[in-house]
Formats: C-alpha cells, structure tokens, sequence
C-alpha cells in the first residue's frame, strides 16, 4: 500500500508487556557503556563520568541561560553543538509537510520531580526530557540505534531499582518483572577460544588442502562399474559368448540361405531351356 495513505492501514503493532519492558531494560544498560554511546555520534569526551548523574538541584533550573551553563561545566554542551550544526534541510517532500527540518539527537534529562526543568532545558536543540516513570524505547534508542547520551538527576537514577529491580529483588512497580539476565558470564569469545582448557580438546588445524577423488561415470567406465559390481566381468564374459555364438549362428543361416537361392537359380535356368525347345513338354 503506497499512495494515498489509506485510514485503514495497519499502524501500530501489538507486542507484549514482557518484550517491551526487556526492550527498554537492555537500552538502559546500553547508556551506560561509554563505546556504545560514542559509536552512536554523541560527544563525550569531556564527561568526567558514566553514568551522568547530577544532584536533584537540577529539577529546579528554569532558564535555559542557566541550563547552558551546567551542560558547559560537565562537559556535555559539545553534543548540543553537534545537534545544532547538524540541522539541515529534509530530503524528499517531507520538506514541504510541516517537517521540514532535521537534526541530530543530543543528550536526555532524565528527571523524576520537574520543578521547572522542563521548561529550562526544552530550548536547547537536540536536548530531550522523560520523566524516568515514563520512559520510552523511542527516546532510550532513537531509530533503533542503542546508547543515546542520558543525563540523569539523583532521585531518577536511584528509582531505577523500584522501576526495573535488581538482581537481588523484583521490580516493586512493574508486577512480575525480573532483570533479564545473561546467558554468558564471559561475553569474550575469542578469549575462551583461545584458552588452553578448550585447545586441548579441539582437533588441529588442518594445513594442507583435502584432495577430493575425480568422480567416475559408472555407465561408462569399466574400472568403476567393476567397482561397484565385481560380478560384472562374468556378465561382460557372457555377453561376448552369447555375440560371438549368435554371429557364428548367422553365418551358418546365410551359407545355406544362399545354397538355396544357388539352386533356385539353376532350376529356372533348367526350366528356361526345357520351355525354349520345340515339342512336347515333359516336366
């Protein structure tokens, strides 16, 4: 279904509570690993620590001057610039559809209490706000990509461990909900690989190429029909007998095949002279 958009068409898509909550745990966990977040395009090389975690003071900021002025001291306003310089226009007809700017995505304010914060940081391009309660994976991982740039306010930071539990305890304000746990306690692959424990176990390399055997047509080379049916000279042995008997047989049928055409001929010749004489004739 291309053009015109149709009312009807399907939107959304359901998907459980579980897979979303474990969607949304796992892009948390991806904002604190420093790689992750640079290879996503935020700045961060002047952040002194990972997580950003600021004092709860920061609910409080209502003029972007002053918001301004914290992202400058922790290091974090790069990334703002980088949002800003990277606005240009859309390409396509989004352009003239009321969307006609892109941009980069900078840093999220997590808050749990706005007293003011909203209103103070909303100015500054690239910059987002979430209440840490409402979290969202479209806000944690912008077009599907882990590690969006987080900076967070105490009291958002320690409800984590009610929101989502720990590895200890259950959440207390999602039911039933556990931290997704790993299958690996070493993600290190080529590091358990390489261990002697498993390289005394797996076979050594192989250095030189196999050589495959050429395959042979069985219908027509003898060498490998006798291969696979080594009766199939006695076979041949017998088939040659019964030729050369059946060739002799012929012979013999022709010789007197012609004895007979021979006497034929002579008889009518015999005929041919009785008949040509004058008087009676006596057969």
């Amino acid at each position: 279904m291309f053009a015109p958009t149709k009312i009807w068409r399907r939107w959304h898509r359901k998907i459980s509570v579980n897979q979303r909550r474990y969607a949304v745990s796992s892009a948390l966990a991806a904002t604190a690993v420093p790689a992750l977040v640079m290879a996503r395009g935020h700045k961060i090389d002047e952040v002194p620590e990972f997580p950003l975690v600021l004092s709860d003071s920061l609910n409080s900021v209502q003029k972007t001057k002053d918001a301004k002025g914290i992202l400058e001291k922790i290091g974090a306003y790069s990334d703002v610039e980088k949002a800003r310089n990277s606005r240009k226009i859309r390409r396509g007809v989004g352009k003239s559809r009321n969307r006609r700017y892109v941009s980069r995505k900078g840093p999220l304010v997590v808050y749990d209490v706005s007293e003011g914060i909203d209103k103070g940081f909303r100015n500054l391009p690239g910059v987002d706000l979430a209440m840490v309660d409402n979290l969202s994976l479209l806000d944690l991982a912008p077009g599907g990509h882990l590690g969006r740039f987080c900076i967070w306010t105490k009291g958002a930071f320690e409800k984590l461990d009610s929101l989502f539990g720990t590895y200890e305890e259950g959440a207390q304000l999602k039911s039933g909900f556990n931290l997704p746990r790993t299958f690996m306690s070493n993600a290190d692959l080529a590091r358990i690989i390489n261990s002697d424990e498993i390289q005394s176990i797996v076979k050594p390399a192989v250095t030189e190429p196999t050589l495959l055997p050429k395959k042979s047509n069985p219908l027509r080379n003898v060498k490998a029909k006798i291969a696979l049916n080594p009766y199939h000279t006695q076979v041949q042995a017998r088939e040659v007998a019964k030729a050369s008997a059946t060739k002799a047989s012929k012979a013999a049928a022709l010789k007197a095949k012609a004895a007979t055409a021979k006497k034929l001929r002579a008889a009518r010749k015999e005929f041919y002279k009785t008949a040509s004489k004058e008087g009676e004739l006596t057969f």
